[in-house]
């Protein structure tokens, strides 16, 4: 690994040993050493696989204190609390980059270039299982995040969150109390002290379990009563985020 550490990616995780391998498996010795980056896995109490494979592949892996149950807000600041980066990348567990090349060398040139305090990009499902709902849906909400950065609200999902570390804990990180649009929560309040960056061309895949399981109604339902509820009520909805795995 590289003496300075530029960049840390971090990924909360519970029960991901389905996925977590090739997630984790992208950030090749080449990538890691060429953005001079550090991957940190953030359990939350798996009773899978892990926490073993995630040793595996991970610079750092995080365990929660015994007993303690917590939810991503949690991990994600945990996580973080262990990091060396100047960046912060915060990723779900089953996240894969498209170009993970140029999605490391435009996100690090954009802060070097331009004033700005956070970036996100658009999300997609894996291309493998893609349905056309899945194509139409992820459109419109692809274009909704980034109509609320363009009006100043701020938004960035799950599977792409990117800050500056001074900006991240300028506002405290995100809100543990949240079990759920703790996302949209911590955008809002980055959002007081600069620009947002938005991407296009950049895109992350996503597992779509939730959506199988779920259906789309039901998860727009859960995120857009939570984020309403953290807009007008500074709090969330859900008390308790279901995984689905």
């Amino acid at each position: 690994m590289p003496e300075e550490i530029l960049i840390s990616v971090v990924f909360p995780a519970l029960n991901e040993e389905k996925l977590i391998k090739q997630t984790l498996s992208q950030f090749t010795p080449e990538i890691k050493s060429k953005y001079k980056i550090e991957v940190i896995v953030s359990d939350g109490g798996s009773s899978d696989a892990t926490v073993e494979i995630s040793k595996q592949l991970a610079e750092v892996v995080v365990l929660p204190e015994p007993g303690h149950k917590q939810n991503i807000a949690a991990g994600r600041n945990l996580g973080i609390k262990h990091s060396s980066g100047r960046y912060y990348y915060i990723m779900n567990a089953d996240t894969l980059i498209k170009d993970i090349d140029l999605f490391f060398r435009t996100t690090l040139k954009e802060f070097d270039e331009h004033k700005i305090v956070a970036q996100t990009c658009k999300v997609k499902v894996f291309p493998n299982e893609q349905k056309l709902s899945d194509i139409l849906f992820h459109f419109l909400y692809n274009n909704y995040v980034r109509i609320l950065n363009f009006i100043g609200l701020g938004m960035g999902r799950g599977e792409c969150h990117i800050f500056m570390k001074d900006m991240f804990l300028k506002v405290g990180g995100y809100n543990e109390s949240m079990a759920a649009g703790e996302d949209f929560d911590l955008y809002r309040r980055i959002k007081k002290y600069g620009k947002i960056k938005s991407w296009g061309k950049l895109i992350v895949y996503e597992s779509p379990r939730r959506y199988r399981k779920f259906g789309y109604a039901r998860v727009f339902w859960d995120w857009t009563r939570n984020a309403t509820s953290v807009m007008f009520k500074n709090k969330a909805m859900s008390r308790e985020w279901e995984q689905v795995r």
